[in-house]
């Protein structure tokens, strides 16, 4: 009799199989499970949660968010970086893309000429934007809110932050950096759990963690800090953003180029980069590619170029981190 009885509960997971295959496709049921039912002499002694679990057992579930992204807003849309990225994400198809930027009507002008912009040490040639099909949303770091910037991210799967303050009045530079790239910017993240962001990619610097390898007085960290102290700034914001429970990539560019890519690309772990330059171009192709690839997830990766290898695949760019 027992071996019979348990037979109602074999066909009923055959069932949740034939269910599971249809609505769930990346869903298995193990081998070891189905003979751990053959096995089971009568149902009682089946724990029924056992059974569910194991037949909706999802591989890969916790990179499916980030995989899956249907509408990704770049935060710093007018910005250098920011406006590559959100030129490139709309032209790849298939995506909502939304700029996040202080003032709509300014940066729909901005956006749309080719200009030359000094960025404390570096001098750009900003290049105009193609941005149809793109929509523009007012965000700003410094001054929204949390509920103010959690209500311009809903509805969003991924969240690209490329802000960062503009260096200008030397006696306003430490308090600048502290309001956008390290408050504001944690009040971004904040609204982004909050409106529910299942991915954030932040666009940070290296030698960031300078302090922390020994790296302090080195040129690069000397320069880039003098600024405001905004590498100590962005620390602050990675360490908030990787304890959030969102599942976040963290990109360290070396120092910034407005040229194309003359190199290849280095993507290497944390705290190993201490100089070295790259195109912003490339800045964008890696962030939006961190959105995408599930490999990216929950790293932090410093690039840079080197003119003596070639581009490696995209597919290998987290693979090895």
């Amino acid at each position: 009799m027992a071996k019979r009885a348990v037979l109602p509960w074999l066909l009923l997971a055959l069932c949740f199989v034939a269910l599971k295959q249809a609505f769930v496709p990346n869903a298995e049921l193990r081998t070891e499970d189905l003979q751990h039912l053959q096995r089971r002499a009568a149902p009682e002694e089946l724990p029924r949660r056992a059974l569910l679990a194991a037949l909706f057992t999802v591989e890969g579930a916790g990179a499916a968010g980030a995989a899956e992204a249907k509408t990704v807003l770049v935060a710093g849309a007018t910005g250098q970086t920011g406006r590559r990225i959100v030129e490139r994400l709309a032209k790849q198809g298939g995506l909502a893309v939304i700029g996040g930027v202080r003032d709509v009507t300014k940066a729909k002008s901005e956006l749309g000429k080719s200009s030359i912009a000094i960025r404390g040490a570096m001098v750009d040639e900003v290049k105009a934007v193609d941005t149809k099909g793109v929509e523009l949303k007012t965000l700003d770091v410094a001054k929204d809110a949390v509920d103010t910037l959690a209500a311009t991210l809903t509805g969003t799967d991924a969240l690209i932050i490329a802000t960062g303050f503009v260096p200008g009045n030397p006696f306003a530079m430490n308090a600048e950096a502290h309001a956008v790239d390290n408050l504001g910017t944690k009040a971004l993240v904040d609204a982004a759990k909050k409106s529910g962001v299942s991915k954030i990619v932040l666009v940070s610097s290296i030698l960031t963690n300078g302090r922390g390898w020994g790296q302090e007085n080195s040129p690069g960290f000397q320069v880039t800090n003098a600024f405001g102290q905004v590498l100590d700034e962005k620390l602050e914001t990675e360490k908030y953003l990787r304890a959030s429970g969102i599942d976040y990539t963290i990109v360290r560019p070396g120092g910034l180029k407005a040229s194309a890519p003359a190199g290849g690309l280095v993507v290497s772990k944390e705290d190993t980069l201490n100089s070295g330059e790259i195109s912003r171009d490339l800045v964008a192709d890696v962030s939006i590619a961190a959105v995408f690839d599930s490999k990216a997830s929950n790293k932090v990766v410093e690039i840079i170029e080197d003119e003596n290898i070639q581009q490696p695949s995209k597919d290998k760019w987290f693979a090895s981190i």
